[in-house]
């Protein structure tokens, strides 16, 4: 973090574990600093010292606007800041004040409801809002790969539906909770294996149950190499997700917000099934929706 910066405003994202911050001129970051000062630390009471404590030399001079997207609006957050219904846009000109001291001006983005079924999100709206303000006109279904992963159908600027899996959590807790744990080597990986698995619970997701535990037996009685049973296991339960959510995606224009190793399996298990999907990156996303909330409150002010 450099003290000699000037920006105009400050983009906040601000997650259970991790809190992240931008000092903004316009569209263009300056500088930013991160801590692990995430929400789910914190107290209600904590979170303007953490944040204060993190900007502190970009507002030296004076305060400045603070966008801010993420857990920090949900109920456990600084301030709750409402879901909105779908279908709408991913952004709303009305943004939540969070209660803030000597004139610190934060606003919150809301997240996305949905009735039936019942779903939510947050933080999400504004990395798909990022994602339109890249790609004008862009209509499609846009997969957002996490501990609970997204698939977003957009129309016309807005997100019509969108349905959460719970595969990234379901994956760690298998992998480190389980049985499994004693088969997977932690960072191994095998393309031929994930790919295999992936076609396997395509065609037959109703056997996944039994499949996951045939990777601790395999490892018992065939001596099954961990970074095989590793990438089975994420292959069983990509494909496994891509078989409930196959109405969603399939003859569809798609994107996958995420470069990592995570979004690659999910491009590579899209792939196997004749889906391509186009990459985005979550950081530039994230910036460009949050840039969008920040134009989108000066012009209702």
């Amino acid at each position: 973090m450099s003290a000699s910066v000037s920006p105009d405003w400050i983009a906040v994202d601000w997650g259970t574990t991790n809190l992240r911050a931008f000092a903004m001129q316009g569209g263009t970051v300056v500088d930013q600093a991160q801590s692990d000062q995430g929400m789910g630390g914190l107290t209600t009471d904590g979170f303007e010292p953490a944040l204060r404590a993190l900007i502190s030399p970009w507002i030296a001079a004076g305060n400045l606007p603070v966008i801010a997207c993420g857990m920090v609006g949900s109920r456990q957050g600084w301030v709750e800041a409402a879901y909105r219904a779908v279908p709408c846009t991913p952004l709303d000109t009305v943004l939540t004040r969070a209660p803030a001291s000597g004139g610190l001006a934060v606003h919150v983005v809301s997240g996305l409801s949905q009735a039936a079924p019942p779903d939510v999100m947050r933080g999400e709206e504004t990395q798909i809002a990022g994602f339109l303000q890249l790609n004008p006109g862009w209509d499609g279904v846009i997969c957002l790969p996490g501990t609970h992963t997204k698939w977003a159908h957009l129309s016309a600027g807005e997100v019509v539906s969108f349905q959460t899996v719970m595969t990234g959590e379901l994956f760690a807790l298998l992998g480190q909770s389980s049985v499994l744990r004693h088969s997977l080597d932690p960072d191994g990986w095998h393309d031929a294996a994930f790919a295999e698995a992936v076609g396997d619970t395509m065609a037959h997701p109703e056997r996944l149950a039994a499949r996951l535990f045939g990777l601790r037996a395999g490892q018992l009685l065939q001596s099954t190499d961990g970074a095989i049973a590793r990438a089975r296991l994420s292959g069983l339960l990509i494909g496994s997700e891509l078989a409930a959510t196959k109405a969603y995606w399939l003859g569809q224009n798609l994107a996958i917000l995420g470069t990592g190793a995570q979004a690659r399996a999910y491009r590579d298990a899209l792939a196997l099934q004749g889906a391509h999907a186009i990459p985005a990156d979550t950081d530039r996303a994230t910036l460009a929706g949050l840039t969008a909330a920040r134009r989108l409150l000066r012009e209702a002010t």
